[in-house]
């Protein structure tokens, strides 16, 4: 099965153990797009239909990038930098589009933005599956990166199915493929404009926690 024909068998065949695994799969070190699975999901979940809730389309969407984040956290905390890095540099490394220039990014991210960098990673692209990585790397307490990637992961889940909801009702698309094309387009620039926000909130409580400190 090529990587087209697994799209359509997963646009077929949406369900919650479908969106939980294939996240898991998104969020680990396997490159896997999640607008191929979130918004379709979503969509599919607003036909009374469907018995799918657009609710629990996020929720099971969130569990299973908590899954696919502890895979890659627990794996860099047990191997360690040396190891992880010549995987980077391997050509099985490269076939999961994983190199060294991605790792250090992660790990530049993180050491930048600290703990909450597991929250504001699942925000950008090209960041979101690795930054478990440097979490793993540097022993973060497993309870604070969990809680800060089910926050992110949750923010990022609902808006891409806030993609799905919106295609269903201001679109005529009939099918789970046209819906993961139209979600395809939006996605990274919305996570952008996320992350830009997030950012200004927190340079925001910075700035108010250094006048009280004064």
């Amino acid at each position: 099965m090529n990587t087209a024909e697994l799209f359509l068998w997963i646009l077929d065949n949406l369900n919650y153990w479908v969106v939980t695994l294939f996240m898991a799969i998104e969020s680990s070190f396997i490159p896997f797009p999640s607008e191929v699975v979130v918004p379709p999901a979503a969509w599919k979940a607003m036909d009374p239909d469907s018995g799918m809730s657009f609710v629990l389309v996020v929720v099971f969407a969130t569990i299973g990038a908590d899954l696919g984040a502890l895979i890659n956290y627990y794996l860099a905390k047990w191997l360690g930098r040396p190891i992880i890095y010549k995987f980077a540099d391997s050509r099985i490394g490269h076939m999961c589009l994983i190199d060294r220039a991605a790792v250090e990014k992660a790990e530049a991210f993180f050491r930048e933005h600290g703990a909450t960098s597991t929250f504001f990673g699942r925000l950008v692209p090209a960041v979101r599956q690795l930054i478990s990585i440097p979490a793993g790397l540097s022993g973060m307490h497993v309870g604070k990166f969990l809680l800060y990637t089910t926050l992110g992961a949750g923010v990022w889940n609902t808006v891409l199915a806030m993609i799905g909801l919106g295609i269903y009702k201001y679109t005529n698309l009939k099918t789970t493929k046209d819906v993961y094309e139209q979600a395809l387009q939006y996605s990274h620039e919305i996570g952008y404009v996320l992350l830009a926000l997030a950012a200004l909130v927190v340079a925001f409580l910075a700035y108010k926690g250094l006048k009280k400190t004064k």
